[in-house]
C-alpha cells in the first residue's frame, strides 16, 4: 500500500484536474501549446478565469508559459497529466466479457 501522504498528494493533483474549465484547457494543451485567448475559446471561458486556471496549472508544474512575441504561449510539460489526459480522449473500448471455461459451463 502507498504511504497516506502519498495517497494525499495524488488526491489533491487528481481534485486540481477534476475542474471542468481546467481539464479543457488541459485537453487543448495535449494537442501542442497555445495562448490565453485560444485557449479561453476552446474551453468557452472568459480570459481571465482561464489566466486563473493557468496560474494554478502552472504553479502545480503542469504547464509552462513561455513568451512569443506580445503573448504568451502556454505548455503542457508533465508527461503523466499528458498521458492521463490522452487517455481520457480515447474512445472507450467495450467491455469484454469474462471468459468461462468449459468445465465452468458444464456445470451449470
Amino acid at each position: 500500500m502507498p504511504e497516506p501522504a502519498d495517497v494525499a498528494a495524488v488526491a489533491e493533483r487528481l481534485r486540481l484536474l477534476a475542474d471542468p474549465t481546467r481539464l479543457k484547457v488541459l485537453c487543448a494543451l495535449v494537442q501542442g501549446e497555445s495562448d490565453v485567448a485560444c485557449l479561453a475559446e476552446l474551453a468557452g471561458a472568459g480570459v481571465a478565469a482561464v489566466s486563473q486556471h493557468l496560474a494554478k496549472l502552472r504553479l502545480a508544474g503542469i504547464v509552462r508559459p513561455e513568451r512569443h512575441g506580445q503573448h504568451m504561449v502556454y505548455e503542457l510539460i508533465d508527461p503523466g497529466v499528458r498521458d492521463l489526459v490522452a487517455s481520457l480522449l480515447q474512445p472507450p473500448t467495450p467491455a469484454v466479457p469474462p471468459r468461462v471455461s468449459p468445465a465452468a459451463k458444464a456445470r451449470r
